[in-house]
């Protein structure tokens, strides 16, 4: 497996399951799931319901590096920031998908849609849309809008849904988010943000066809690290860096 937490400032690696039945909310039910994962991950240990009604089980996230989990209406969801390895990455995930079966009853009869996402995080305080433009243009027609000085870019968060499979049941996305304003630009003031780069697989069931939960999940991770390895970082992560670092 690939290091990918040495080539950004964060790495996490999340994990949804969309559900077509509403997920169990009963107090028995959710403090038994919860409490099986805490004691399978000793550091998640902070459990709560939001006002929304979602139930929490996360570690510290004043730590650096944390599991967390949430379990809503109709989709569990989960994420490892900054994990020691894409191994204890996935020993979370499959854990969870493992015991939602028995917990929660999640059946692939069930699953509207999984996603397996894999995400980056850059550090700069300065234009970040500026500065993606700058990495990704290059000399298409679209950077025509960048090369005038008095031009200066306000909002570039490209996104990018393509089909992995002949049939459109798996596909795969490819996100930046800048969080930029037009405030900071006019002024100056930047906060301290990161740049996102994110790189989601999503299966769909297919006609007459239930997922099969954990091997769709080890066939997302497959996809997830070869074309995150073979064009997310050569052709998107590793130019804004470089960007970042020359400017």
């Amino acid at each position: 497996m690939m290091d990918f937490s040495s080539v950004a400032d964060d790495f996490f690696v999340n994990l949804n399951v969309q559900t077509t039945m509403k997920l169990p909310d009963s107090r028995e039910t959710v403090l038994h799931f919860f409490e099986a994962a805490q004691k399978e991950f000793g550091a998640m240990a902070s459990f709560f319901q939001r006002e929304s009604g979602e139930f929490v089980l996360e570690g510290d996230r004043e730590a650096g590096n944390y599991r967390w989990s949430e379990l809503h209406p109709h989709r569990l969801c989960a994420g490892y920031f900054n994990p020691p390895s894409l191994e204890d990455a996935y020993h979370l995930h499959n854990w969870l998908l493992e015991r939602s079966q028995y917990y929660l009853g999640i059946s692939g009869l069930d699953v509207e849609a999984m996603d397996l996402l894999f995400g980056f995080n850059l550090d700069y305080q300065g234009n970040r849309d500026g500065i993606v433009a700058e990495a990704l243009l290059g000399d298409s027609p679209l950077a025509g809008f960048c090369e005038d000085p008095t031009i200066k870019p306000i909002e570039f968060e490209p996104n990018m849904v393509v089909s992995l499979d002949e049939d459109c049941y798996v596909q795969g996305r490819i996100s930046i988010e800048t969080r930029g304003t037009s405030y900071q630009v006019r002024t100056g003031q930047y906060d301290e943000e990161p740049i996102s780069i994110y790189f989601t697989v999503r299966r769909y069931p297919a006609p007459q066809q239930p997922i099969d939960i954990m091997e769709s999940f080890r066939q997302q991770c497959e996809a997830c690290e070869d074309i995150t390895s073979r064009i997310v970082l050569p052709r998107i992560l590793n130019p804004i860096a470089d960007a970042i670092a020359a400017g």
